[in-house]
């Protein structure tokens, strides 16, 4: 693989302005409490007697909602959510997808038209529907959230590991291995998936982008996280009924704060697409 700088300048730009970004999502999930200083509700007592909607100011950077939350501190937090469920639904699906892939592109037969049947069986379910049917039966909670994103992504993973381990099991490298004894066991982690698994980041960062508005998706319709824990599409839920009232920032905050996460994975997707495919290089 060429070093990275000598790579075109479109491609390097976009694996830059998108790792300065989610780097930037990761800094601020991780240093929530410290950045803010009134906690998510912004004065319980007084937000019980008298509801009101504040406007950004001095005292709450971004507003405060009609239950009285303060908007800064949900959407600082809500990225702790975020990125949470996203890197356990990712993670997830790769560690099922990849062994899934290697062993169908390696063995075929029997096994491979039955996993193809299943994988091709899951793909054709739109990913947001699949979700929400998951959530109904798992329930609400982090880790539900993460099974119930995490099954869509896997028949991905499989298909493109299971291309490219069929393409390559043939090679005489592989049949160098199988001719000296080697375990099928020891061939499909040190030949094959050393082999395949350089086209699993760009898929990784993709779905994590994705997975960012199908959580969103959730939460807006009350099948995500629990209303205790912050989180986006929640949040813009409840802000639908203050739109018309003319509040606005509890709505906008949340949302651009997940618009630019979905852009900063995307871009990094991007870019990395470009930087290991040499067919994709622009200059």
């Amino acid at each position: 693989m060429p070093p990275f700088f000598a790579r075109p300048t479109l491609s390097r730009n976009l694996m830059l302005i998108g790792l300065v970004m989610t780097v930037s999502y990761i800094a601020i999930a991780l240093s929530a409490p410290l950045l803010q200083t009134w906690g998510l509700l912004a004065d319980p007592q007084s937000f019980l007697t008298n509801p009101i909607h504040e406007p950004p100011g001095a005292d709450h950077w971004l507003g405060t909602s009609r239950q009285g939350y303060d908007v800064f501190a949900r959407t600082i937090f809500g990225s702790r959510a975020a990125l949470q469920v996203v890197a356990m639904a990712t993670t997830l699906s790769l560690c099922i997808g990849v062994p899934l892939g290697l062993v169908s592109g390696y063995f075929g037969g029997r096994v491979d038209r039955v996993l193809l049947f299943l994988m091709d069986t899951i793909y054709t379910l739109p990913g947001l529907l699949l979700s929400v049917t998951l959530a109904f039966v798992v329930g609400r909670g982090v880790f539900n959230a993460a099974i119930a994103l995490s099954i869509s992504y896997v028949p991905q993973y499989f298909r493109v590991v299971r291309n490219h381990t069929t393409s390559i099991k043939t090679e005489l490298f592989i049949e160098a291995a199988q001719a000296m004894g080697a375990s099928p066991a020891r061939i499909l982690w040190k030949y094959l998936f050393l082999n395949v698994i350089q086209s699993v980041p760009v898929l990784f960062t993709l779905n994590a982008a994705d997975s960012i508005l199908i959580l969103g998706g959730l939460g807006f319709l009350g099948l995500g996280l629990p209303p205790e824990i912050p989180e986006w599409g929640h949040d813009l839920r409840l802000a639908l009924d203050a739109l018309p009232t003319g509040v606005w920032w509890t709505a906008l905050f949340p949302g651009l704060a997940m618009t630019l996460m979905v852009v900063s994975l995307s871009l990094l997707g991007e870019g990395l697409s470009e930087w290991l495919n040499p067919q994709l290089q622009r200059e």
